[in-house]
């Protein structure tokens, strides 16, 4: 290791095995990736290039293992780029892209690595694999396939640079992004323009608009904490119409921020890469590796929620008219009405309000029930630990145990938005579990985006915001329970289709009334929210259901359009008019928007992971309403012996069974859409 080799991003002697982040600077990683990236090449080349017979050992065990510098670095330097960017890294995010894809497609298609899994692949029905190590074998092998391993020459460089271009622009679109959610912000100084918004918004705004330089003064900006809050009790309409157009306006700008070619250029790649590997569609290929299989199998699933969302969203629609009717006013329900009026409706209807609510969401008790929860199901309980650094100062740490006081995980919590951060909120590693070799626990982590309180005061989320919270910690247990052998199959490597079963199944919890009436307590008088509250609150649910869904469920559709275009259709798609052409045929309501317009449809489109994938939400939605009603059969929310089996089969096995038979393994048999579509208030629609 050279001079200007930094090791603290190799060697990881933080506290708990955290890496020293006050040890390194933005400025070395790029020759840290210098130095990784060809020695686990060399690794590489070590085994394609082993002399001895290959072996289940010598080939996939060893692939499980090499890497680790490469994958230390990468970890710090991807998990930073997501979660606090500068123009350094950013920079060297451009660079690192199209290299790192590159790299990955020197592995793939080495012809003498192929051969050597191939071969191991062959053998397989006589090696006497344990499942977990055949399903490692198995999916090692397919993803060689699928990453070209099996094709030759000119398709083979291609499908290389297909790859890095790809890349690219899954980097610059959700640069882009970022550059349009940070820089916007709408300062308000005429306390007119307020009236509405009740104090916990105007706080945030206050705080949001200090942070912007105009302390004294108040700032909408684009982060969901705010934007959605503004939108829902703003009683100024031109206000609402023009933030509300800023917000679905991300990354659809001319000049060089435009997402609108990328789009362009990604769909008809993403085809041609398709094309190259056998397939149809690029849909097909993605889906080819998924519970759900094929495109009519999700197009079966959208269509049949679609229908009843509609129908219930217009409904929604006609009582949301009426309301505005009632108040003398002659405007039609226009998309940012929606949620102001939707309160309204609400207050009315269920005589409560998400303000008066969110008195009750305080993020540390919401914290904390997330906790308990995870404790009564799993036995695991959790440590703080306060003055340990880590990548930034909001950023709470905190050491995961079993019940048998074994140290298990370490989970990282990043609560609070800022200009650095990407919007939404996710889950993602260090390190993941496996007792392969030495073996490594999980270091986990958990990123969202809510808004900074003043110094002094609680944060106050909403119960949408608890919601996530739980999903997101779903997501967490998924990584911070896996008890599984092999690396590749660990904690949330699982199908895309059924990684969200952990994440959604988990927000069930958040709403079971001996969790909601302890940790749900007002953040003055630390009274519990009252029964009657509670009993308002889910008894109004499904209240708006038609919306949501409406506007999850284009998003859907409009992803599996895109991407089940032929390579001919894909050559040059003009994104806009594709997506307005397929919303007008599916009769989407005037009312309403995607919930995410595909200039800034980041899920699919600022890199592959959930592009022809967006419906897996939905997919595992109709599992997790199944999985739940096994807890509501056994008559406990913390039934041990469910929960036993919920543990063994859906949140500690990753990717170590199929997921089909993983979720019969818990609940005898798979579902069918029946469960989500009464869990979402659409059965009789």
């Amino acid at each position: 290791m050279t001079d200007d080799i930094n090791p603290t991003l190799f060697n990881w002697n933080g506290p708990l095995g955290l890496p020293e982040y006050d040890k390194f600077t933005d400025d070395d990683f790029d020759a840290a990736f210098e130095y990784a990236l060809p020695r686990h090449l060399a690794e590489i080349d070590a085994i394609a290039n082993n002399t001895d017979a290959p072996t289940f050992e010598n080939v996939i065990e060893a692939l499980e293992l090499c890497g680790d510098e490469l994958s230390k670095v990468s970890a710090i330097f991807w998990n930073l780029t997501g979660s606090c960017t500068n123009d350094t890294l950013q920079a060297l995010e451009r660079k690192l892209a199209p290299e790192m894809a590159e790299h990955q497609s020197k592995i793939t298609m080495n012809a003498k690595l192929f051969s050597r899994i191939d071969a191991v692949y062959e053998q397989r029905d006589s090696l006497g694999l344990s499942p977990e190590a055949l399903r490692v074998l198995e999916k090692t092998w397919k993803g060689f396939a699928r990453s070209g391993a099996k094709l030759e020459g000119e398709k083979q460089k291609r499908l290389a640079e297909v790859n890095q271009r790809l890349a690219m622009l899954g980097t610059n679109f959700a640069q882009n992004m970022l550059a349009d959610e940070s820089g916007y912000s709408l300062i308000i100084e005429d306390e007119d323009k307020l009236a509405g918004l009740p104090d916990f918004l105007l706080a945030n705004m206050a705080m949001a608009a200090e942070e912007k330089g105009h302390k004294g003064k108040h700032a909408v900006t684009l982060s969901r904490s705010i934007i959605e809050p503004f939108l829902a009790f703003s009683s100024n309409r031109e206000l609402r119409e023009e933030t509300f157009k800023a917000w679905v306006a991300r990354g659809e700008h001319e000049g060089d921020k435009d997402n609108r070619p990328i789009v362009r250029e990604t769909v008809k790649l993403r085809a041609e890469k398709a094309a190259l590997l056998g397939y149809e569609s690029f849909a097909a290929f993605k889906l080819d590796d998924t519970m759900a299989k094929t495109t009519e199998n999700v197009s079966e699933l959208l269509q049949t929620v679609w229908k009843k969302a509609k129908a219930k969203a217009a409904v929604e629609a006609e009582d949301l008219a009426k309301l505005i009717a009632g108040e003398g006013k002659n405007h039609s329900v226009a998309p940012w009405d929606w949620r102001y009026y939707s309160e309204k409706l609400r207050t009315e209807r269920y005589s409560y309000n998400e303000a008066e609510v969110k008195a009750y969401f305080q993020l540390d008790k919401m914290v904390d029930a997330a906790f308990d929860t995870a404790g009564r199901l799993f036995g695991i309980t959790f440590k703080e630990h306060f003055g340990v650094a880590a990548y930034h100062e909001n950023v709470r740490v905190f050491e995961v145990f079993n019940a048998d006081g074994k140290q298990i995980a370490i989970f990282l919590a990043d609560y609070f938005a800022r200009s650095s951060k990407r919007s939404g909120a996710w889950m993602s590693g260090l390190e993941h579990q496996h007792k392969l070799g030495e073996g490594a626990i999980p270091i986990i982590l958990n990123t969202m985006n809510f808004a900074q309180a003043p110094e002094g005061e609680p944060v106050l989320i909403s119960m949408t915001d608890a919601k996530t919270l739980f999903h997101e910690f779903g997501h967490a247990l998924h990584g911070m329970l896996s008890n599984v052998t092999y690396p590749s199959v660990s904690g949330t490597s699982v199908a895309r289709d059924f990684v969200e079963l952990p994440s959604q199944l988990f927000e069930h919890w958040l709403t079971v009334p001996e969790i909601l009436t302890k940790y749900a307590v007002r953040h003055d008088t630390g009274e519990p929210l009252p029964e009657d509250l509670l009993a308002k609150v889910l008894e109004s649910e499904t209240f708006n259901s038609g919306f949501e869904n409406v506007e999850f469920t284009s998003s859907a559709l409009v992803d599996m359009e895109f991407h089940a275009l032929d390579e001919n259709a894909a050559s040059d798609v003009d994104p806009m008019a594709f997506q307005n052409e397929k919303l007008a045929a599916f009769g989407m309501p005037s009312e309403i928007v995607m919930r995410h317009a595909t200039p800034h449809f980041a899920h699919v489109f600022a890199g592959d992971g959930y592009s022809a994938g967006y419906y897996s939400y939905m997919w595992s939605g109709v599992l997790d309403a199944d999985a739940f009603r096994a807890f509501e059969e056994a008559g406990d929310a913390f039934d041990a012996e469910t929960a036993a089996k919920l543990l063994r089969y859906i949140y500690s096995s990753g990717g170590s069974m199929d997921p089909k038979d993983a979720y019969k393994a818990f609940r005898g048999s798979l579902p069918n859409p029946d469960a989500l579509l009464e869990q979402r208030g659409l059965k009789d629609a």
